[in-house]
């Protein structure tokens, strides 16, 4: 069983910073495609990066320059470090993973119905 688990989340002033992280657990010798997700209230959830197994990354054009997608394979560890933080940014993250040892081709990256396993989520907050 693969379980993902975030952290990081907190309350923020505009122009903060934040890191979340996303450990996954469970069947780690498996290869994933990853990516972290937001949504709001009243708003749909929206794809925010992205991280291939070929560690290709994508961004939301709103993040691009703010924000960046990594992974640790060896801690086993999805991160998104957050930069120069805005109150739009408020929303729960999620991190997901696709199907195991499946490439996950870049214009699909955007969709969440691609991903297989998800995070409970981890609150970001920006105040203005």
């Amino acid at each position: 069983q693969v379980q993902l688990v975030e952290s990081g989340g907190d309350s923020v002033q505009t122009g903060g910073s934040l890191r979340l992280s996303c450990v996954v657990s469970g069947d780690t010798n498996r290869r994933f495609s990853m990516g972290w997700f937001r949504q709001a209230p009243g708003k749909e959830r929206e794809a925010v990066a992205s991280i291939g197994m070929d560690n290709s990354t994508m961004y939301r054009d709103s993040v691009k320059g703010r924000f960046i997608i990594s992974r640790d394979n060896g801690k086993n560890t999805l991160y998104l470090q957050m930069d120069s933080l805005k109150p739009e940014d408020t929303a729960l993250y999620r991190c997901a993973a696709g199907r195991p040892d499946q490439h996950l081709a870049r214009p699909l990256r955007l969709f969440p119905n691609q991903y297989t396993y998800w995070g409970q989520g981890t609150q970001v907050t920006v105040s203005s």
